[in-house]
């Protein structure tokens, strides 16, 4: 099965593994210590982030070490910048129809 990196992050347990290593490798079982799941569960999401290459797994003696891979959320990245630019224009047009109606507000004040 190809995965995508639309379902790694899809489950909430592998975008906080995400951000477990985000800044430093973890092995695995520092990243187990911080979920109330099995060794197991976490070695299964683990194999997932690093079919979607969002995770490496690198050997340091008998350790395994997690590293982030950025990279492939990139792919996220621009396909979320489609929906920003959308709201951010209506969000714009909003702004404008508000101020239209504040002027008419402050108009009609001074009028009276």
């Amino acid at each position: 099965m190809r995965r995508d990196v639309f379902q790694a992050i899809a489950d909430p347990t592998r975008r906080e593994i995400i951000n477990l290593v985000a800044y430093n490798p973890l092995n695995l079982n520092a990243i187990a210590d911080n979920f109330d799941v099995s060794r197991p569960a976490i070695s299964q999401h683990i194999k997932i982030l690093t079919e979607c290459g969002l995770i490496s797994v690198k050997k340091q003696g008998r350790e395994r070490y997690c590293e982030i891979q950025l990279e492939p959320l990139n792919e996220v990245a621009i396909w979320i910048e489609r929906f920003r630019k959308m709201w951010e224009d209506r969000f714009s047009v909003i702004d404008d129809m508000l101020n239209e109606m504040q002027a008419q507000q402050n108009d009609n004040k001074e009028i009276k």
